[in-house]
């Protein structure tokens, strides 16, 4: 296919909306994609091939949507705005193993869509530029439903990209870095200007790959318990590690008993929570369960 005729030059993509009367919903974050190297860098990083599918979040007009119909063997696209749907429809007809779904991904029973649309192929990936509003509930479905996932590789803002893939005690470290390093390993692939999007939205973007691990990097009991302890560890940033703990599991008395938790799990307690690694966590939660704090 030459460039001209691609979907995500600026000409194209104007001529579509403009064919289609669409309007923006600023509420929807739509800022459609219109530089092809950048979609070259998101399609390289999920390593699709023909034997692979892909689940498209956010369609939009379909460029991305055109990229990977190119590439893997079977696409489902799921788009959340209805007047889209004609427009992809009409757009993506020479792809017939290309398949667009009008809903809203967070509803949708992901394991129930994998073997309705996923049969022909032997491995899926999650390729989308994301609507940013949505970004961490839609990926956490995604890690938290265990699919069998390959790759995730996504376009978010620059911000929320760098605390996924950020390492114990920078200040971009927090409980998102452990819920995403506990299901994947997490890489940037590059930083995205605010140039390549019509319109432009308000911040930078960065494209990151999450490659899904078949098994997290360390054992714990209770996944439940698990993150409870992660996210009342980071209740208050400034506080310490023993602050937050004993106002979550300690809010009357028992300073000396969580101090001797602490050392049992060999952490400090003047430590603060973005200090810890996942296997500090994962021993903490341990030794808490273990006594008994739920």
């Amino acid at each position: 296919m030459s460039a001209r005729e691609e979907i995500s030059t600026p000409k194209r993509t104007k001529e579509i909306i403009q064919r289609y009367g669409f309007k923006f919903k600023k509420s929807l974050g739509q800022n459609f994609l219109i530089d092809q190297n950048i979609l070259d860098k998101i399609v390289d990083a999920a390593g699709l091939d023909s034997d692979s599918g892909a689940l498209e979040i956010g369609p939009g007009i379909g460029a991305l949507t055109e990229r990977l119909a190119l590439t893997a063997g079977a696409v489902t696209a799921v788009e959340i705005d209805r007047r889209l749907i004609p427009i992809l429809k009409d757009v993506l007809s020479p792809y017939p193993h290309v398949k667009v779904r009008n809903d809203d991904v967070l509803n949708v029973n992901l394991q129930e869509m994998f073997k309705e649309d996923f049969t022909t192929v032997n491995k899926v990936s999650v390729v989308a530029n994301l609507p940013y509003y949505v970004t961490t509930p839609i990926l956490m479905k995604l890690l938290e439903e265990k699919l069998p996932l390959d790759n995730i590789v996504v376009m978010i803002q620059k911000e929320v990209a760098e605390r996924m893939a950020a390492s114990p005690g920078g200040k971009e470290y927090g409980s998102l870095s452990i819920a995403v390093q506990y299901y994947s390993e997490p890489e940037l692939v590059c930083i995205v200007p605010r140039t390549v999007f019509i319109p432009q939205p308000n911040v930078e973007s960065a494209v990151i790959r999450l490659k899904v691990r078949e098994h997290p990097p360390v054992k714990v009991e209770s996944e439940k318990h698990f993150f409870e302890v992660v996210h009342a560890s980071f209740t208050q940033r400034r506080k310490t590690i023993a602050n937050n703990l004993k106002a979550r599991y300690f809010p009357e008395q028992g300073r000396e008993q969580l101090e001797a938790l602490l050392a049992e799990a060999g952490i400090e307690p003047t430590r603060r929570g973005e200090t810890l690694s996942l296997e500090e966590y994962a021993r903490l939660s341990g030794v808490l369960l273990a006594a008994g704090i739920e």
